[in-house]
């Protein structure tokens, strides 16, 4: 049973957020609008040990435990629809992972419109191969959500182009698997999503992809093949425009003999796991769990077929 804290949290956001992209001309804007700041606030640098540096003209921020050595660590990759810059909510699930005593890595990846995919990809592959350097890709979560869990889904999935080894784990919370929305289940979904519309996400998208076809699979990730991808953890609730194809990602697993494991909430919204409410603090706990304190992914044997 839905709680009283999603239904009140859905009716909020409605309101408060619905019309921000509901038309084409207010995604535009939305696009257009200028960018806050990124950069960590005083309250996370006083709870953690936090760091900032510059790779390739980005800046990424470095969340550790204080007083501790990470055994773990993450590269969490924020949503906003590659058009919205860092929310509280994104910092707080940061937070908790490294209160369980993990190490995140947080790019600030350039946005849309000023900024595309092709800035981001070299730049975050360079976030995760200094991570993988330092902890072995068998203590290295990759993590997003919403737009950064298609990112994040998109840059496991070019890691062998690079020379990388695939992460323990891939955590994508309601991530935007296809930039195009054409699953024939969307407009069903949509009618119930009280936050996001296609109409402004379209607009979003065309910047984001900088005149490329967003059919790519870098765009697109569940365009592209999914055999040799670490195990996949997925988070959707039933009031968001990213399940069908949250869905379809899990059917295309079982049919290619890829690893998916999919948590739907009922009556939950968009990136339910960073909502204050009983749902979202207990996917939250599980997210954080597993990242902390997970065993590693088991790897294919020397010969072997990674898709197996």
């Amino acid at each position: 049973m839905t709680s009283l804290q999603m239904r009140a949290v859905a009716t909020f956001v409605r309101l408060a957020y619905k019309p921000r992209m509901a038309t084409a001309e207010r995604g535009r804007a939305r696009v257009a609008a200028p960018k806050g700041p990124s950069g960590p606030p005083a309250k996370l640098r006083r709870r953690h040990e936090v760091s900032t540096r510059r790779i390739g003209g980005f800046e990424c921020h470095t969340v550790a435990p204080r007083g501790r050595t990470a055994e773990r660590a993450a590269v969490y990759l924020h949503g906003g629809a590659y058009v919205g810059e860092i929310s509280p909510q994104h910092r707080a699930l940061v937070s908790r992972m490294a209160d369980a005593g993990v190490r995140v890595e947080v790019p600030s990846y350039g946005l849309a419109p000023q900024h595309t995919y092709r800035e981001a990809y070299p730049f975050v592959t360079a976030v995760y191969r200094e991570l993988v350097a330092g902890f072995g890709a068998d203590a290295v979560t990759l993590a997003g959500d919403s737009a950064g869990g298609g990112l994040a889904f998109g840059l496991a999935r070019t890691l062998g182009e690079s020379g990388l080894p695939q992460p323990r784990r891939l955590v994508l919370i309601a991530p935007w698997l296809d930039l195009t929305i054409s699953n024939p289940g969307v407009p069903a979904v949509e009618a119930r999503d009280p936050w996001l519309s296609s109409a402004g996400l379209h607009e979003a998208a065309a910047a984001w992809a900088g005149g490329d076809d967003p059919t790519d699979p870098r765009l697109s990730p569940l365009n592209g093949p999914l055999a040799g991808l670490a195990p996949i953890d997925v988070y959707v609730g039933t009031r968001d425009i990213c399940l069908p194809d949250c869905l379809l990602l899990r059917d295309r697993a079982a049919a290619e003999g890829a690893s998916v494991q999919l948590t739907v909430c009922e009556g939950a919204v968009h990136v339910y796991p960073l909502i204050p409410a009983p749902e979202g603090r207990a996917a939250a706990r599980a997210i954080v769990r597993d990242v902390a304190t997970g065993p590693a992914a088991p790897r294919p044997r020397e010969g072997a077929d990674p898709a197996r």
